[in-house]
C-alpha cells in the first residue's frame, strides 16, 4: 500500500512534490518496447541503469509499448532498486490479447506475441492493471494513466470509448486509487481537449501530454497554467515534437514531427530555432528540453532515450548554462 496524507489536498501536493524531485527528468520508456528500432535486452538494462545513475528516479512505461515488452524490461531494470525510492507510472485502455502474429506493428519492431484492443470500462482498467503488475513485478503503482483515450486517436470511434471511460474507467481509476495500490490518476494523452473534459468527470491528480507545449507549439500554455492552479500535475512528454526537435532538419534520418514526416514548413522553422541555438552554443536538443522545463506549470519533463550515451548527454544538457539574450531570441521568432 502506498502511504498517503489523510487530508485530500496533502495528499495531492505530496504526490507532486515527489514528482518534482523524482530527478532532471523522466525516463519515458517506449524505447524499451522497440519504438522504431529494436534494442536488445541488454542496451535496456544499461540504459535505465545510465538514468539511474543520474539521478532519474522517475520511470513511465505503458502496455503498448512493444505489447508488454517494456513493462516486462523496465520491471527487470528496476527489480533490484528499493521500490520506496523510485516513481513508476504506467497506463491503461488497451487489453493485450495472444496473437501468434506478434512482429512489428504500430512502430514497435519486435514485439511480443500480443495484440492490443481499446478497452477503457471498468473491467477492461481493471484486467489491464493487473497484468502490468505481473508484467513489472511490482506490488502497486505510482500513477496510473488512462491512455489514448480522445478524437484525435478514436476519431468516429471517440463517443463511444468516452463512455466507456465515464461510466467505467474513471471509477476503476478511482478506486485502485482508494485502495492504495496506486498513488495518482490521471490521462497519458496527445491532446488537451480531452483533458478538459476528464476534469469534468472525475478527480485526476496528473495528466500526462506529449508535444503540446515545445519549441515549435505553445498550445498547451494556459492550460498547463489552469492545471497548476488546481493543484493538478503536468508531466510533460514529446519535447522534442517526435523527433525533429531532437535530429534536426540536416540529420541522415527522416524529420519526424508528431509521428509523421515533417512538413515543410516545419522543418523550416526548426532550421531558425537551429541558426539561433548555432549562435549561442546550445545543442537543439538541450533547447527544446530547457525550453518545457522553463515553465512553472511543468511538474516534471518526461525524455524517451535509447541508450546510455543519450541518457548521459540529456543529463549533462540539464547543467548546460544557457547564454544571456538566448530565449529571447528564441521568442522573437513568433
Amino acid at each position: 500500500m502506498i502511504p498517503v496524507p489523510a487530508d485530500p489536498a496533502a495528499r495531492r501536493g505530496a504526490l507532486l512534490q515527489r514528482l518534482r524531485d523524482s530527478g532532471p527528468f523522466g525516463f519515458g520508456a517506449s524505447s524499451l518496447g522497440n519504438l522504431y528500432e529494436p534494442m536488445s535486452e541488454e542496451q535496456a538494462l544499461e540504459t535505465v541503469a545510465a538514468a539511474w545513475d543520474g539521478g532519474v528516479r522517475l520511470f513511465d512505461t505503458a502496455p503498448f509499448y512493444g505489447f508488454g515488452l517494456s513493462e516486462h524490461r523496465l520491471g527487470l531494470a528496476l527489480s533490484s532498486r528499493p521500490r520506496d525510492a523510485y516513481l513508476l507510472s504506467t497506463k491503461v485502455g488497451r487489453l493485450l490479447v495472444p496473437d501468434e502474429g506478434g512482429g512489428t506493428a504500430h512502430g514497435f519492431r519486435d514485439a511480443r506475441p500480443f495484440r492490443p484492443v481499446f478497452d477503457y470500462g471498468y473491467d477492461g482498467v481493471m484486467r489491464s492493471f493487473e497484468a502490468s503488475l505481473e508484467r513489472l513485478g511490482v506490488d502497486r503503482i505510482d500513477f496510473l494513466l488512462m491512455h489514448d483515450i480522445g478524437r484525435a486517436t478514436h476519431r468516429s470511434e471517440h463517443e463511444r470509448h468516452w463512455r466507456d471511460a465515464v461510466d467505467g474507467g474513471f471509477r476503476a481509476l478511482a478506486a485502485l486509487r482508494d485502495q492504495g495500490v496506486v498513488g495518482g490518476v490521471g490521462l497519458g494523452v496527445n491532446e488537451l481537449a480531452v483533458c478538459e473534459a476528464a476534469i469534468e468527470r472525475f478527480d485526476p491528480n496528473l495528466f500526462l501530454i506529449a508535444g503540446r507545449y515545445t519549441l515549435l507549439e505553445r498550445e498547451g500554455a494556459a492550460f498547463f497554467e489552469r492545471c497548476s492552479a488546481a493543484g493538478i500535475g503536468i508531466l510533460a512528454a514529446g519535447v522534442f515534437n517526435s523527433g525533429i526537435l531532437a535530429t534536426g532538419t540536416s540529420g541522415a534520418g527522416p524529420a519526424r514531427f508528431d509521428y509523421d514526416e515533417a512538413a515543410p514548413e516545419i522543418r523550416g522553422r526548426v532550421a531558425a530555432i537551429e541558426a539561433i541555438c548555432a549562435a549561442h552554443g546550445v545543442p537543439l536538443a538541450v533547447a527544446a528540453h530547457r525550453f518545457v522545463r522553463t515553465s512553472p506549470a511543468v511538474t516534471q519533463t518526461l525524455l524517451g532515450l535509447r541508450d546510455p550515451r543519450q541518457v548521459e548527454a540529456a543529463i549533462e544538457g540539464c547543467r548546460l548554462p544557457i547564454p544571456p539574450g538566448f530565449w529571447a531570441a528564441i521568442d522573437a521568432l513568433d
